[in-house]
This record gives structure tokens, C-alpha cells and sequence, in this order.
């Protein structure tokens, strides 16, 4: 089974793969956070640089981007071609409320003939092999049926399905059989997007779709960095890894430049998903929330696990914290 890590703005980074990456290996690839080019194709220079090869040493690594058109895309993917990259994924799947309204991510979705037209554009004239990250339609599921018909007149090197609409955002119940309706006569590999958090999660899923090949767990994977050997039968996480993950974070984010504020910043983004691994646990994120420095913050991460409840193969809740 291909194994990849979904991206995820604010913590996902270059930084991030490059320690998950030397510490559990096993992902096959990582896809990087969004970039939302303008009209031009003008990217962030820092968000670039995040993608150049010597950031992501020895990672697959594919781009993403949030785009409205089609000239927007291909101006992108070209600054992407130049950059070494080979392949680059259109987000047709962010339910963001302030994405959707610019005809962004889910956005694409509310007019499918536009998307349509989109997708013909890009493939039309891209020198790259395109995948494409979608829902299963705007407001309802039903809607699913016409936009596979559209993705299918195209030679996506991927389609990546999350299993709900964008007005399930990611509260709604992830629908997994869903993913049998993209996979049965797919001219292209299917990728299933929702809901990953244990390997109980992913029984379940090929219990309902069997012919699932590829995974992309994300906010899984973010609570639990061992997630990827968990589903390949191996070890849970040990509370030893956890800390050697965290340090190695903290000195790589330094090294990089950022400021402490910016590092703290950074890595209280990522304690809203492991919290997780601590179940039942009376502190939760208040204590890690009111560290005003990495002094403060040592000393909440300590509190939490000396209270004992560390559990290396819990999943993330939604509701952790």
C-alpha cells in the first residue's frame, strides 16, 4: 500500500518532514502545504524555498496548489518545473470560508463547468504530471457522480478523495464507501483521504472499499508521528521517541533561524494534535497554551507526562484537548 502524508498548512514544513522523516521513516510521500499563487503565478519566495531539494533531502515531495484558473496553475507549475519539481497537485478539497468565496479549493466545486474548463486548460498545455485533492462535492454527496465524470476525461497521475463535502468540513462522518465509487473502472490510481487516525481506522476502510491501494492520512498522522508503522503493523509510539521528535524539532527550528516566539508558536500548533496521546489527561493544552517561552514550554511538557497517561497508539479525536 502507498503510504503518503497529506499536507497541512502550519505544520507540515520543511523543517517538519525533514525530522518525521529521519526519525519514522516509511511515508512514501510527503505533499507539501498549499501555495496560492496570484494571477501571475507568484508564489512566496519563502514558501518556494520550502520545496527546493536541498530542504527535503531524500523525500518525495509533491507541491500543491490553490488556484481559481487555469493560467494561474500553469504560471505556478512552471516556477515548480524549475524548482526540480515533477509532479504538483491542484486542491480542489480546501473548505475553508476564506477559500471557497475566491472560487478556491472546495470553491472549484460549485461550478462544475468551470472546472471543467479549468481542468482542460491545464492539461492542455502543463508539463507536469497533475493529481488533483477533492471532496465529494459542494453541499451534498450526490454531487460526487458529475464531478468523477469530469476528473475522468482527464490523465490525472492521482485523484485524492476526501470522503466528505466541503460543508462537512471535518465534523460529518468521513464516508468511506464513497471511495468505491471513484475506484470502480478508475482510468487513474485513487487515493482515500479521511478519517485515519489508527489502524482500526484503516480495517475499517478496506473492510468497506477493498480495492483501496493508497492512503493519505494528515491530521493523523500530525497526532501521532508513528501512525505510518502503526499501519504497516509495527510498534507504537514509545514516550522516548515522543521526546526525541519534539527536541529534534525544537534545535531544527532554531538552526532554520526562526526566533524562540516563532518556534514556540510552531510547536504549540503541533501539541493541538498530539495532546491526543495523552488521554484523559487533566492539564490538556492549558498549561502548553500559557508558555510565553521554551523555558515555560519544557516545563508544561514534563507536567504532561508525568501524569502518566501517555499512550503511543491513541488517534486523534477532533476533540482532543
Amino acid at each position: 500500500m502507498l503510504l503518503s502524508y497529506g499536507p497541512m498548512e502550519g505544520v507540515t514544513s520543511c523543517v517538519y518532514r525533514r525530522v518525521h522523516a529521519r526519525l519514522f521513516p516509511g511515508v512514501d510521500r510527503y505533499y507539501a502545504p498549499f501555495l496560492a499563487p496570484d494571477s501571475a503565478g507568484n508564489c512566496r519566495q519563502r514558501s518556494l524555498r520550502e520545496l527546493l531539494p536541498e530542504e527535503n533531502p531524500g523525500l518525495t515531495l509533491i507541491p500543491q496548489l490553490l488556484c481559481s484558473s487555469a493560467g494561474s496553475f500553469l504560471a505556478a507549475a512552471e516556477k515548480l518545473r524549475e524548482l526540480g519539481c515533477g509532479e504538483v497537485d491542484l486542491n480542489a478539497g480546501c473548505p475553508s470560508g476564506t477559500v471557497v468565496p475566491k472560487h478556491k479549493g472546495a470553491g472549484l466545486l460549485s461550478d462544475p463547468a468551470g472546472l471543467d474548463a479549468m481542468l482542460d486548460g491545464i492539461f492542455s498545455r502543463c508539463p507536469m504530471a497533475v493529481s488533483v485533492k477533492t471532496r465529494l462535492g459542494l453541499s451534498r454527496p450526490e454531487e460526487f457522480a458529475a464531478l468523477l465524470a469530469i476528473y475522468r476525461r482527464y490523465p490525472l497521475s492521482e485523484l485524492i478523495v476526501h470522503v466528505r463535502t466541503r460543508d462537512g468540513m471535518y465534523r460529518s462522518r468521513a464516508d468511506r464507501a464513497a471511495i468505491c465509487q471513484a475506484l470502480e473502472g478508475s482510468p487513474f490510481p485513487v487515493c482515500y483521504n479521511g478519517d485515519l487516525f489508527t489502524p482500526a481506522d484503516l480495517e475499517a476502510l478496506l473492510a468497506a472499499a477493498p480495492g483501496v491501494e493508497r492512503i493519505m492520512p494528515a491530521r493523523g498522522a500530525a497526532a501521532n508521528p508513528a501512525l505510518f508503522r502503526l499501519l504497516r503493523g509495527g510498534a507504537p509510539l514509545s514516550e522516548e521517541e515522543l521526546r526525541g521528535f519534539l527536541e529534534a524539532l525544537r534545535l531544527e527550528f532554531a538552526a532554520a533561524g526562526l526566533p524562540e516566539q516563532h518556534v514556540l508558536a510552531r510547536l504549540k500548533e503541533l501539541w493541538f494534535y498530539l495532546i491526543c496521546l495523552f488521554p484523559g489527561t487533566r492539564l490538556g493544552l492549558k498549561s502548553l497554551s500559557r508558555a510565553r517561552s521554551i523555558a515555560d514550554y519544557r516545563i508544561a511538557v514534563e507536567a504532561l507526562f508525568a501524569e502518566g497517561r501517555f499512550d503511543g497508539a491513541a488517534g486523534f479525536t477532533g476533540t482532543s484537548g
